[in-house]
């Protein structure tokens, strides 16, 4: 009697009890989460890049939440993004007018993610900044890290995380591909691991 080859764990893909959890992949991702800024406003920049493991592999089922203050540096106080339609209590989605500062993405098969928001202001002493929050299988308890953009290299010099942070400072500051557009990988460990906050 010959082995059946197609039930080797090499063959069949791991089920969620073979997977420390927890899963985010049913209900928590929305439509539209990754339009953070209005449609067809001005000054929409785009923010993406990977959800990287410890050996440099792509999360296919992680969330990246984004919040952020608007360009001016207040902190938007507007419904939010899961907003219900009043007449069938359906879900009706962002407004398209408003800007609520926060959206939710689901990274795709090979790990990548994108939000389209608005370019933050400064907020007190720190230079401007996307607050970040990750979930993803095997994390117990999700990460928290930032976002900083480039172009304002004398705040970006006195910020006091960075400025904390030392040499590592690079794995918070995104990368500007062309105008506009902005690259973040979130590496979870390993040789670049972005450095990750704990709020106590």
């Amino acid at each position: 009697m010959t082995k059946n080859q197609t039930s080797g764990p090499e063959q069949v893909p791991p089920t969620p009890s073979h997977t420390v959890g927890p899963f985010y992949g049913y209900a928590l991702p929305f439509r539209g989460g990754e339009e953070i800024a209005p449609l067809g406003h001005p000054d929409t920049i785009t923010v993406h890049g990977y959800v990287l493991d410890g050996a440099g592999g792509p999360l296919p089922d992680a969330l990246v939440e984004l919040w952020g203050p608007r360009p001016d540096g207040t902190v938007p106080r507007v419904d939010g993004s899961l907003r219900r339609d009043p007449a069938t209590g359906g879900y009706a989605g962002r407004n398209g007018v408003e800007f609520t500062g926060w959206g939710r993405v689901q990274t795709d098969a090979d790990g990548h993610w994108y939000a389209r928001t608005l370019r933050p202001g400064a907020r007190g002493q720190s230079a401007p900044y996307l607050s970040v929050c990750v979930f993803a299988r095997g994390l117990l308890v999700h990460l928290f890290t930032r976002i900083y953009l480039p172009g304002d290299e004398a705040a970006l010099a006195v910020d006091p995380l960075l400025d904390r942070v030392g040499d590592r400072r690079d794995t918070l500051i995104a990368a500007e591909e062309v105008p506009g557009t902005y690259r973040f990988d979130i590496r979870l460990q390993g040789e670049g691991e972005t450095v990750f906050l704990e709020f106590q």
